[in-house]
């Protein structure tokens, strides 16, 4: 079997070999092959030369001062920063632009600068670190402030029990701790933009994987401040609008009125309904709300009536709608919904004839 080992040792003898080349030398695949040279290129280890049918792969030698990677790294003072300035200087030094497609570069900008402007704008920080790079396969950066952390502000401003509610309320958007000038949408569309995203601060890192459809929580060794982290395909054929376009579609006259909840971050076991009352806080903001209960094996009847029957009967104009449930929870949500359209007809039965 074919390791990373290997091929370089035989890419360094030969100084420069095709991916077909490389298949017929080993026996072995073309996949297999750009499976281990796409780690080789990422980790500065291989050269890529060309491209398609005519791409040829070398291995810098110990005096090569070469990096696959190009990479653009600064600290800022941030009292007075713009973010687009700060991008703009990304763009200029490493080519953007130029080697981006629209699309995905349209993404990484949106991206940064929202995540830019939370680092000068809530993080409380003197100084932010810029960690951008761009390689054969992927584009991304790093944003690191050494403020009060991402979680622990939204925990202390909106007085939540603790900075795990924090996460939850900054994954439905419209949360913010500047009512007055930002609207709270940064974290919630930039989460959606990239391949993979994580936001970590003090013990937690939140973790997007969007290729997976997963998101996630890491306890991590305390840290302070904030690093937000990006990174996506050049390949990628996700584009802005369209996130835009799921979340504030035209019906909603384009506004954020959708958002997705995902139920498994609120607490490993989801039985009570004060459990479910923080969950749904400020969904009453949008007009319709995705439950998603992904990776959730067991609910508790009270948490369920509260989601499926309460906070239905209050707000009978938001649509409510379930995803990734558990085939085991459905007579759970059945039962909650047959009270409730019970409950409904009850009172129509009761209500005084008209006319």
């Amino acid at each position: 079997m074919v390791t990373k080992k290997d091929l370089l040792k035989y890419i360094k003898a030969k100084q420069l070999a095709s991916g077909r080349e490389l298949a017929e030398a080993f026996g072995v695949s073309r996949q297999a092959i750009n499976k281990h040279l796409k780690g080789l290129i990422e980790n500065g280890r291989v050269r890529k030369e060309g491209t398609t049918k005519g791409t040829i792969y070398g291995v810098y030698g110990s005096t090569d001062n070469k990096d696959i990677s190009q990479k653009f790294r600064r600290r800022y003072i941030l009292e007075g920063l713009e973010e687009y300035i700060v991008f703009n200087e990304c763009d200029s030094n490493l080519q953007l632009k130029k080697s981006l497609s629209q699309n995905v570069f349209n993404l990484v900008r949106y991206a940064f600068t929202e995540m830019m402007n939370n680092a000068i704008e809530h993080s409380g920080s003197k100084i932010g670190d810029i960690d951008f790079f761009v390689n054969a396969y992927n584009c991304g950066f790093k944003i690191k402030d050494y403020g009060i952390g991402i979680f622990y502000s939204v925990f202390e401003k909106l007085s939540l029990p603790d900075e795990s509610a924090a996460v939850g309320e900054l994954l439905k958007g419209k949360t913010t701790t500047m009512k007055e000038r930002h609207t709270g949408e940064g974290v919630f569309f930039t989460s959606k933009s990239g391949d993979h995203v994580a936001f970590q601060s003090h013990r937690a890192e939140l973790v997007f994987d969007n290729r997976a459809k997963d998101v996630f929580v890491i306890a991590r060794r305390s840290t302070k401040g904030t690093e937000v982290s990006f990174r996506i395909s050049r390949n990628s054929k996700r584009k802005l609008e369209d996130i835009f376009n799921l979340y504030a579609p035209a019906e909603y006259e384009h506004r954020f009125e959708k958002t997705r909840v995902f139920v498994k971050l609120y607490h490993k076991e989801l039985i009570s309904r004060s459990e479910a009352r923080r969950m749904l806080n400020g969904l009453d903001k949008f007009k319709e709300v995705i439950i998603d209960f992904l990776g959730v094996r067991s609910i508790g009847r009270g948490f369920a009536d509260e989601i499926f029957r309460v906070f239905r009967k209050l707000h009978p104009d938001i649509s409510v709608r379930t995803e990734n449930l558990n085939p085991s929870l459905q007579p759970v949500v059945d039962h909650v919904v047959d009270d409730a359209a019970a409950e409904l007809a009850t009172a129509a039965c009761k209500a005084p004839a008209t006319g």
